[in-house]
C-alpha cells in the first residue's frame, strides 16, 4: 500500500494507492489547506487515523526544488526531508520529488480523455518527452526512455533568461529589465507574469482600460484570475485583457519550442499546470504552434512534434502515486 501526496503552497492531496489498482484509482484520498497545519507531518497524521490500510511507503510531489530527498515548499513554512518523514511516519521508504517530476511521471499513464491535442504531429516511440507547466510559476520538466520505461528528470529550466520575438516582446522585456532585475521566462509565462504582460501593454496604449476592469483588478487578490476571466469569460472580450492573453499564448509556445529542442522532444511536449486547461481556445487559435515551430531551421522538426495539454486535475498526484508504487 502507497501513500502519495500532491504538495502546494495552499493545498495538500493525500490519497492511498495499491500496486493491483495502480496509479490512476486512488482507494482513498482527501484534500486538506496546506496554511492551517504546521507540517506535512501533520497532514499525515490527520490523514492516516482514518486509514485502516497498512502503508508501507510513500511519495510526495512537492512545490518545490528537491537536494538530497529534502525541499523547502514554496509559499509554505514547511521542510521536507525523506528520512525524517520516514522515521515519524514509520514507512521504510519515501520519496519526496518535485512537483513538476511527479507530473512528468504521470504522462506515460495518461489517456486520451486526460489529454487536449495542440498538434498531432508524429510522435517518435521511446523519444524523449517535455513537459513545461505555467500555474503560479513557470515549472519545466522532461523524461527519456531507459529501455525498459520513461524516467522523469527535473529542471529549473522556467528561470532562463527571456528572449523576446518581436517588438512587442522586445518592450516588455526592456520594461522589466529597467531596474536591473533578472527577467525570466517564469517573470512573463506563468501566474505570476500575466499581470506584468497586461501593465505593459496598458502602459504601452495597446488598449483602452474600461473602467470596471481597473476597479476589479483593485478590488481582487488575484489579478491574473481577473485578467484571464476578462478575456475569455466575457461576450465580447475585454480588448486589453484578450491583447494579455495572445502575448501569453504566443510566449509560452516560443519557450516550449525552446524546450523542445533542448531534450529533443520527439516524443512529445505536454503542457501542465493550472492556467493551460483554462484558456484551451486561446491556445487552439494557432498563436501557440506558429510560435512553437518558429526555429529557423529546426522548424521543420518541431512541425513532426506532438503537442498536447493535460486536462486531467489530478495529473500531479497520479504522478507521485507512479514514482511510489515504483519504489
Amino acid at each position: 500500500m502507497l501513500l502519495a501526496g500532491d504538495i502546494g503552497g495552499t493545498k495538500t492531496a493525500l490519497a492511498v494507492f495499491s500496486a493491483e489498482a495502480g496509479p490512476r484509482a486512488p482507494l482513498a484520498e482527501a484534500t486538506f489547506p496546506s496554511s492551517g497545519y504546521e507540517s506535512l507531518e501533520a497532514v499525515v497524521q490527520e490523514f492516516l487515523r482514518k486509514e485502516s490500510r497498512p502503508i508501507d511507503r510513500a511519495s510526495f510531489g512537492v512545490a518545490g526544488p528537491v537536494v538530497g530527498g529534502t525541499a523547502k515548499i514554496t509559499n509554505l513554512p514547511w521542510t521536507i526531508d525523506e528520512t525524517r518523514l520516514g522515521r515519524l511516519l514509520g514507512i521504510a521508504r519515501v520519496r519526496v520529488v518535485n512537483d513538476l517530476v511527479a507530473i512528468a511521471s504521470a504522462v506515460p499513464v495518461l489517456d486520451a480523455s486526460d489529454l487536449h491535442t495542440l498538434s498531432a504531429g508524429r510522435g517518435v516511440p521511446e523519444g524523449a518527452i517535455a513537459v513545461i507547466a505555467p500555474g503560479t510559476g513557470l515549472g519545466e520538466a522532461f523524461l527519456t526512455w531507459d529501455g525498459g520505461r520513461y524516467r522523469a528528470h527535473a529542471s529549473e529550466g522556467g528561470h532562463s533568461d527571456f528572449a523576446p520575438r518581436g517588438e512587442t516582446q522586445w518592450g516588455l522585456l526592456e520594461s522589466l529589465a529597467r531596474d536591473g532585475s533578472h527577467v525570466s521566462y517564469e517573470r512573463v509565462c506563468s501566474g505570476i507574469g500575466i499581470p506584468h504582460l497586461y501593465a505593459h501593454l496598458r502602459a504601452s496604449g495597446a488598449a483602452p482600460e474600461p473602467a470596471w476592469l481597473a476597479e476589479q483588478l483593485a478590488r481582487a487578490g488575484d489579478h491574473t484570475r481577473v485578467i484571464i476571466q476578462a478575456a475569455t469569460e466575457r461576450t465580447p472580450p475585454d480588448e486589453l485583457a484578450l491583447a494579455t492573453l495572445r502575448l501569453f499564448v504566443s510566449i509560452l509556445g516560443a519557450e516550449a519550442g525552446n524546450l523542445a529542442l533542448k531534450v529533443l522532444a520527439t516524443g512529445g511536449v505536454y503542457l501542465g499546470g493550472g492556467i493551460p486547461p483554462r484558456i484551451l481556445p486561446a491556445l487552439d487559435a494557432g498563436e501557440f504552434v506558429r510560435a512553437f515551430r518558429d526555429k529557423g531551421r529546426m522548424s521543420a522538426l518541431l512541425g513532426t512534434v506532438p503537442v498536447h495539454v493535460i486536462t486531467r486535475p489530478d495529473a500531479a498526484l497520479t504522478g507521485a502515486a507512479r514514482v511510489g508504487l515504483d519504489l
